[in-house]
């Protein structure tokens, strides 16, 4: 896992997203790309010269992060990707705080990581998720 520094490694990011995302779950298009892209901070996980796995963060306040957008190639999947992934990005931004919303399918996955659920559940692109917090004391 390694922050992404140039636009090669930005366009890997976006090329795995649409698969999982667009291809896979049934995402518009349209509603999976948006400005934060151009000032998020990306991780990318690679095995060789294949992206595997992605995620980004978006610094809301001072030192609370927002993660979103984490996904996992089909056949990496249940490898550990997804944890080096949460814990690469959450090393990058040093938050104090972090939050994120979960497809409900994914919330026992983040719980593992120290995530807590908070309030109730809601549609984004029509999948189900909730929103879920992490306190750095929680690591």
């Amino acid at each position: 896992m390694r922050a992404v520094p140039g636009s090669a490694e930005l366009a890997a990011c976006l090329k795995l997203r649409f698969a999982v995302f667009v291809a896979e779950q049934g995402v518009p298009a349209d509603q999976e790309l948006d400005a934060l892209d151009e000032t998020a901070l990306h991780v990318l996980a690679l095995h060789g010269d294949d992206a595997v796995g992605t995620a980004r963060a978006v610094e809301k306040a001072p030192g609370v992060w927002k993660i979103g957008r984490v996904a996992v190639a089909a056949p990496w999947r249940r490898r550990g990707i997804g944890k080096s992934l949460m814990r690469g990005i959450e090393a990058e931004t040093q938050g104090r705080v972090f939050l994120l919303d979960a497809q409900t399918h994914a919330i026992g996955f983040y719980e593992t990581l120290g995530y807590a659920a908070e309030g109730p559940e809601f549609l984004d692109a029509g999948i189900p998720h909730r929103l879920m917090r992490k306190d750095a004391s929680a690591r």
